[in-house]
């Protein structure tokens, strides 16, 4: 008897690999995957705004990579002694405006280096609701990134429409392949639920950007993978949710990730992701007696092996884990003497 549909994504023609440069941006569910290509060795750069939640706000985030916009006093607002933007995260936020400015300009700079020669753009869709703040907070004045826990009195909050936002997603990649015309642009919605919008209100917040998403796919430069779907359709179960019963958890995410790799990795790029992933368990690795000759070969394995992989893919970088290993030698050595 079965108990669960199991849902395999389709494959990808196009094929993701090391020597590739791949932003991600979007909602809290795009760290969970830029963190797991980041710690497999991909070159990515994910959320230089931070965190983002609804159409508008990521693309008048890439909207000021492709320009080059450079934030100055009139973009920020003081709020509780601290100098925010509402174009950016909470974490931009500082006592001091100019410090503020400078994190900001200098994570926009970066941004625009790397989407300038970016391969993959993955988007992740958090929210079609939108907070608009009015006048008495700074110049800004429409849609806010963050609502910076100024009180929710001062925002109009509405619901996109579809056709608003096929706009919004059409005008976004218009905006990233002026920049860079050949990029691939992957959508994706966030499993996480947002609960506190209500629950019908989250379901049709998700249906909004579902349907938006799937009116711009051609499944080849513009794709949807379908991260919602596996964890509302697939897993299907309070278990694989965080305590809030909002966030999907370390298993959950985890099986979201491994249906990725089969989608858009070849078997090459996985057989490198295996080798690098065995390396990181012998750098986390605590050994019971780090005097033993047993230890020193351990060590000395890793590290020879470190080596070679480097060798083969030098595009990888691997310094961390080589410097990791030779001072752990370095140390047995010393103790032994």
């Amino acid at each position: 008897m079965q108990f669960r549909a199991e849902f395999f994504p389709k494959v990808s023609a196009a094929k993701m690999n090391h020597q590739q440069n791949i932003m991600l941006i979007g909602s809290c569910f795009t760290g969970e995957m830029g963190n797991k290509l980041a710690a497999h060795k991909f070159n990515v750069l994910q959320n230089p705004h931070g965190i983002l939640f609804n159409p508008v706000s990521i693309g008048k985030a890439l909207s000021h990579y492709a320009t080059e916009k450079t934030y100055t006093h009139n973009d920020l607002f003081l709020y509780q002694e601290l100098y925010g933007s509402w174009h950016h995260h909470t974490k931009f936020s500082h006592p001091e405006a100019n410090v503020a400015l400078s994190q900001m300009n200098m994570e926009r700079t970066r941004a625009t280096l790397f989407l300038r020669n970016a391969d993959w753009l993955i988007v992740t869709l958090g929210s079609a609701f939108v907070y608009e703040v009015g006048e008495g907070f700074g110049n800004h004045q429409g849609v806010v990134a963050n609502c910076h826990k100024v009180p929710a009195d001062k925002f109009q909050k509405r619901l996109l429409g579809v056709a608003e936002t096929i706009s919004i997603l059409q005008e976004m990649i218009q905006t990233v392949r002026s920049i860079r015309k050949d990029i691939r642009v992957i959508f994706t919605v966030s499993p996480v639920r947002h609960l506190r919008e209500g629950f019908i209100e989250n379901n049709r917040s998700k249906a909004v950007l579902i349907q938006a998403v799937h009116a711009l796919v051609d499944n080849e430069t513009i794709q949807y993978f379908p991260s919602y779907e596996l964890v509302m359709d697939d897993l299907r179960d309070y278990r694989f949710y965080a305590e809030d019963l909002v966030h999907p958890n370390y298993a959950a995410t985890q099986y979201v990730w491994e249906k990725l790799i089969p989608v858009y990795m070849t078997d090459d790029t996985v057989s490198i992701m295996k080798e690098i992933a065995s390396i990181k368990l012998a750098v986390q690795h605590k050994p019971f007696n780090p005097s033993s000759k047993q230890h020193q070969l351990f060590l000395d394995n890793f590290l020879n092996k470190t080596y070679m992989l480097q060798q083969a893919h030098p595009y990888i970088s691997l310094n961390e884990e080589i410097q990791f290993l030779k001072d752990q030698l370095s140390l047995y050595h010393h103790r032994v003497d």
